[in-house]
């Protein structure tokens, strides 16, 4: 039976957006993946110049592109940016951040009637209503935001003024340098490098014991478990047996960690991101507990029957925008109801399936609790236990927050589940 959630487009390395079955990966490239990587197009004094285009986000080069560079003032900037233009930077390389900065303030001071107007939008939605107006809100700040490009060269160094060296950076997000000229947004540069400065430093876990072998080192592109509080859950839930887990979208390997730091004697791990499994291979390498985790790149489960199989997956049912957006949002909770529906046919008899899940989807009105429920019956589940936790993240004390009131009711539980 094939997953609900879909795996991996296998018709095109550079495509990683799921599909519902190998067989669509062909018609699904042809439709909706260029034949030839993307490029961005711009005259500079009178002569049509090209590059490749880089987004993690899989957003189209803008159309139209002009030169910028220090004499551009902020209120120019911002309205060319609003109109959609790309603007391509070849003055100082800091000036470009101070623009950055600039269109940042711009965007989120909305002259007052348009104000007044969106507060009284917001006021009268539902929280579903609200969620998805949050949505576009952001998605709009963004597009303004990326109009501040950045071209570099052949091996990922900015030739501007005062520019840094983010070759490194550039090279553990997209892979070692071809030779050939890019373009990129500003913004996407410095996600780059802010998961690099992550990846240096990486995640303290208190689950995984003393330093300095309790750190975790997220990649590009793979989520990071800053919000530590369902790991904690995973550290503290009885377990039914050391002998053997599955962990059903490993990530950076923490919780499969956690659990080979909890003794059992071995975890098969899988995801279909070979990213995720990278991470995930470089963190147990460091944790020297490779020898007891076994990664294999697979849509949910991996072949045979375990007495714990463990489930994280994203909270919140809507679709996401970017690669890294796939672990936050499950469109139409296909990852959820796939582990549900398949994890009877891979618990061993008495064994018990994990889901770690938030309820920040019921307050937000996406998903009622009578639907998880359903599914859990449906695919011939029982509860045998829930551990509750409450979310400890700065958002969610933040009054200011868009989203507070569902932030501030928030739960994250363990759901010990087994075949009825």
């Amino acid at each position: 039976m094939p997953s609900l959630r879909g795996g991996p487009c296998s018709a095109s390395p550079a495509c990683r957006a799921p599909v519902s079955h190998t067989t669509d990966c062909a018609r699904h490239c042809q439709t909706l993946m260029p034949t030839n990587p993307p490029t961005i197009h711009w005259t500079h004094q009178g002569q049509p110049q090209q590059a490749l285009w880089r987004s993690e986000s899989g957003a189209s080069a803008p159309r139209r592109v002009e030169g910028a560079d220090d004499t551009l003032a902020a209120d120019t900037a911002y309205r060319m940016a609003c109109e959609g233009t790309g603007l391509l930077w070849q003055g100082d390389f800091q000036n470009a951040r101070h623009l950055l900065q600039a269109l940042m303030r711009r965007a989120d001071k909305k002259p007052r009637k348009a104000a007044a107007k969106a507060s009284q939008k917001l006021a009268a939605a539902t929280a579903a209503e609200a969620f998805h107006l949050h949505r576009q809100a952001q998605a709009q700040r963004a597009r303004v935001l990326a109009s501040v490009l950045i071209p570099l060269e052949g091996d990922y160094s900015i030739a501007l003024r005062r520019a840094p060296d983010w070759r490194q950076a550039c090279t553990e997000a997209w892979g070692p340098a071809t030779g050939e000229r890019s373009v990129a947004t500003l913004r996407e540069l410095l996600g780059l490098v802010g998961a690099h400065e992550w990846r240096k430093k990486g995640v303290e876990i208190p689950a995984l014991g003393a330093p300095p072998l309790n750190r975790i080192h997220p990649h590009y592109g793979v989520f990071s478990p800053v919000r530590g509080e369902y790991v904690g859950l995973v550290a503290a839930a009885p377990l039914p047996s050391k002998a053997l887990a599955f962990d059903i979208g490993v990530g950076t390997g923490v919780l499969s960690a956690v659990l080979a730091r909890r003794g059992v004697q071995r975890v098969v791990a899988t995801d279909q991101d070979p990213r995720a499994l990278a991470c995930a291979r470089e963190n147990l390498q460091r944790l020297q507990l490779l020898d007891r985790v076994e990664l294999q790149q697979a849509d949910l489960f991996p072949p045979g029957r375990a007495p714990l199989v463990v489930c994280n997956p994203p909270w919140v049912p809507a679709r996401a925008n970017s690669p890294i957006e796939h672990a936050v949002y499950d469109e139409g909770s296909r990852m959820l109801k796939g582990f549900l529906a398949g994890l009877s046919a891979h618990l061993e008899p008495g064994g018990e399936g994990w889901l770690i899940l938030s309820d920040l989807a019921e307050h937000l009105g996406l998903r009622p609790r009578e639907h998880l429920l359903a599914w859990i019956a449906e695919a011939g589940l029982v509860v045998r236990g829930r551990h509750d936790v409450k979310p400890v993240h700065a958002k969610a004390a933040d009054a200011q927050d868009a989203l507070h009131a569902a932030r501030a009711a928030e739960v994250t539980s363990l759901w010990r589940l087994t075949a009825a």
